[in-house]
């Protein structure tokens, strides 16, 4: 593949990314409001949140092999048509049942590790962390647009029309996957047909975890990443029922959101990722993260929220660039789509005991506990880090 060819493919696949999460959002500004339509509380909101962790989960690394095995436009394009199902089925969602069924398309709704797929198979090891970040600043854009649209389309004309806007969106997203992405991105192809066919073969998929610092980094990205991941699950809902948001105010706030986002994956990542290493970098993140949530558990209103927002899309959005980069780099370039599968299943990991811990935390503490929790696990994250690194280093100067 061609310099020029290789950089129209990425330049495509970041449109493609920064359109899914519009999608995404638009969704967002649908489906909190159409639960409580339809009679859903905090906890049957959580459990239909946790539907879509538990689908996520089971088919994150079973996409992410897939994507492997077939390349990258066969995957995209099934990743694309599934959220054309989705939206189809949340258009026509007029009861608690049709609520929870419409969410199944999910298990194959992944393009934005699809897209990170295609972005590290086309980039150098180095430069790999700041063209990850920048599919960040492709969701900042997403969430600006996805949010404010899908507010106003709710609000102007109700959720069935803002679902079939998210339709016709997602099918258009299909048509640009099928006209610029490649058949395969992968620069060396090193399967072994007998072995590694199957996109059900669990054990080449938990073979990645026996690579080096692989698991370790694993189990931090899962146990840090936690406490933030109960707090995102459970916003929509501390949105609407804590800060008392409209529809079109939440959108404003995931817009501001998005800004922020825009502006630390495009113009501080890559700054930091140039002069700094992966393990400072995700070392400073935890740290960033912890007071975070200390400083959300006495959150009172929604300008203070505005505030904290700042330091906690710095802390996300460097932790979440720097794992997955971290995790590519420790293993075959033939299996970075599996790779990334695994880390879009921590995220729905996240997203399945998300729901039920935090709105169990909510609904019995209120939102101070989340914060806590945050600090406390974070910290603790810290300090075993940095314990490491300063015996590393001291063995290194005997």
């Amino acid at each position: 593949m061609t310099f020029l060819s290789r950089m129209t493919t990425i330049y495509a696949v970041y449109l493609i990314a920064a359109l899914d999460i519009t999608w995404m959002f638009l969704q967002f500004s649908v489906t909190p409001y159409l639960a409580k339509k339809l009679g859903f509380d905090t906890l049957w909101f959580g459990y239909l949140q946790t539907t879509v962790g538990v689908i996520q989960l089971l088919g994150g690394p079973m996409f992410g092999r897939f994507a492997d095995l077939f390349g990258a436009r066969t995957a995209l394009s099934l990743a694309c048509a599934s959220t054309v199902v989705f939206f189809l089925l949340l258009a026509t969602a007029d009861t608690p049942a049709m609520l929870f069924i419409h969410k199944i398309p999910t298990v194959f709704m992944h393009v934005l590790p699809a897209s990170q797929m295609v972005v590290t198979d086309l980039t150098k090891p180095e430069k790999r962390a700041d063209a990850l970040s920048k599919l960040g600043l492709c969701f900042g854009i997403g969430m600006i647009v996805g949010s404010t649209l899908g507010g106003q389309l709710s609000k102007l004309y109700g959720e069935k029309f803002t679902a079939c806007f998210g339709t016709a969106g997602s099918a258009f997203s299909l048509l640009l996957v099928l006209k610029f992405i490649p058949k395969n991105t992968k620069a060396e192809t090193t399967r072994d047909d007998n072995r590694r066919k199957s996109v059900f073969n669990l054990s080449e998929i938990t073979r990645l975890m026996k690579f080096p610092t692989v698991m370790q980094t694993f189990i931090i990205k899962i146990v840090a990443g936690l406490p933030s991941g109960i707090f995102q699950v459970m916003f929509s809902i501390i949105a609407l029922e804590f800060f008392k948001l409209q529809p079109e105010q939440n959108g404003y706030l995931m817009a501001y959101f998005g800004i922020v986002q825009m502006v630390i994956q495009g113009g501080v990542i890559g700054r930091l990722t140039a002069r700094y290493s992966d393990n400072s970098l995700l070392l400073l993140s935890i740290g960033v993260s912890s007071f975070v949530g200390l400083a959300q558990a006495y959150i009172q209103n929604v300008w203070q929220f505005c505030f904290n927002i700042l330091p906690m899309m710095f802390s996300l959005s460097v932790f979440n660039a720097i794992t997955d980069s971290m995790l590519t780099k420790s293993v075959p370039s033939s299996d970075t789509g599996t790779m990334l599968g695994l880390c879009a299943s921590v995220q729905s990991l996240l997203r399945t005991v998300g729901p039920t811990i935090g709105g169990f935390l909510y609904v019995n503490y209120g939102i101070s506990a989340i914060g806590l929790i945050q600090f406390f696990v974070n910290i603790a994250v810290f300090v075993y880090l940095l314990q490491r690194r300063l015996n590393k280093t001291a063995e290194q100067r005997k």
